[in-house]
């Protein structure tokens, strides 16, 4: 495959699955968001740093029109840098992913980076609404959680790496072993410094609907991409790209 090609499938299938994912959060996110801001600003109206007045309502309105309109846009950008990545990890992957058809090893892969680039983070440093924790900690939580995501991701790498040493049968011995380290970090990686104050009502629901959010892109891109592959893919190519 040329590599004009691959870059314009890899660019096409990010853009498509970012769109999917960014109105996805704009429907079932974006009303969670609502009420956790409404949460935060009474608590700024008793305990007195706001005043509940009509230009703090209007600045108010101003403020989330903007953000929500930009909500659609960021979920692009996301699926640009994430579905480049996502390309050419299925580029040099897709020889090797169990599948007669491009869509099947896709959505493999797709479920695979789901997995560890995602939901085993997130189940260790579950999605709050933005007005969640202390402003104080925010770089420590980033960090904490950016850690994991590479811990995780450079993991599934290295024991795919050993895997491919053993034959067919043997070959579960590589993903027992990925199971056994990423439990051990996730029991030896900090807890969330914060304490919850929002109801947990609504954060378990923010969270879900997270969740869905982020599936909706990986369900996307695997899709999108393996139909492009199925398309475009020459049946002689010998190599990822050229």
């Amino acid at each position: 495959m040329k590599t004009v090609l691959f870059l314009t499938i890899v660019l096409i299938s990010g853009t498509l699955a970012g769109l999917v994912h960014g109105t996805v959060n704009f429907a079932i996110v974006e009303p969670y968001l609502d009420q956790a801001i409404g949460i935060e600003n009474q608590n700024l109206f008793a305990s007195g740093e706001e005043e509940d007045t009509p230009e703090f309502w209007v600045e108010y309105e101003g403020y989330r029109v903007w953000q929500k309109s930009g909500q659609i846009l960021a979920g692009v950008i996301l699926g640009v840098s994430v579905g480049s990545l996502f390309g050419m990890v299925f580029a040099l992957s897709k020889n090797s992913l169990p599948g007669n058809h491009y869509v099947k090893k896709s959505l493999l892969l797709a479920g695979i980076m789901w997995a560890t680039l995602y939901l085993i983070p997130f189940l260790k440093y579950p999605a709050n609404p933005p007005t969640v924790g202390d402003a104080e900690t925010v770089v420590l939580r980033a960090i904490l959680y950016l850690s994991f995501i590479a811990i995780s991701g450079i993991g599934a790498v290295a024991f795919y790496k050993l895997s491919k040493r053993f034959e067919n049968n043997k070959k579960i011995i590589s993903l027992v072993g990925y199971g056994i380290f990423i439990s051990a970090v996730f029991f030896a990686m900090p807890e969330n410094p914060d304490e919850i104050t929002a109801p947990m009502s609504l954060v378990n629901e923010f969270r879900l609907m997270s969740v869905l959010g982020v599936s909706s892109f990986w369900i996307s891109v695997g899709i999108i991409l393996g139909l492009f592959w199925n398309r475009f893919e020459s049946h002689k190519e010998t190599t990822p790209y050229t």
